[in-house]
């Protein structure tokens, strides 16, 4: 059964850091695309952090750039996302998705193959 689960969100100050992790079953995240994708309070999803298929090549929203940092742990089987310096307009639920092209950029869940339930973050003081 192919599955992700998220794991890591927390309620945490302005400036604090964490890591997120998308657990992956049925399906192996070296042979996907995995994207990091995120629903603010009130807003539509949007993507913020893509590991390219390679694993070496990433993009990254701009409003992220230096401080959230995508990898892949091909043993484990995770996906991870590094958020340093966050700041109150991270909060969000926060997904991972996995797709079979080369990179996957797309800011709605259902066009990946998979995608998990979220794992919530605040950000506030």
């Amino acid at each position: 059964q192919v599955q992700l689960v998220e794991s890591g969100g927390d309620q945490v100050q302005p400036g604090a850091s964490l890591r997120l992790s998308c657990a992956a079953s049925g399906f192996t995240v070296n042979d996907r695309a995995m994207t990091w994708l995120r629903q603010a309070p009130g807003e539509g999803h949007e993507w913020v952090a893509a590991l390219y298929r390679n694993g070496a090549d990433k993009a990254y929203k701009d409003s992220v750039k230096g401080r959230f940092s995508v990898f892949r742990d091909n043993v484990k089987n995770i996906l991870y996302l590094q958020m340093h310096n966050l700041r109150p307009e991270a909060t969000a639920v926060y997904f991972c998705g996995a797709c079979s092209g080369y990179f996957c950029r797309d800011p709605s869940p259902s066009r990946y193959d998979y995608w998990g339930q979220g794992t919530r973050v605040t950000v506030s003081s």
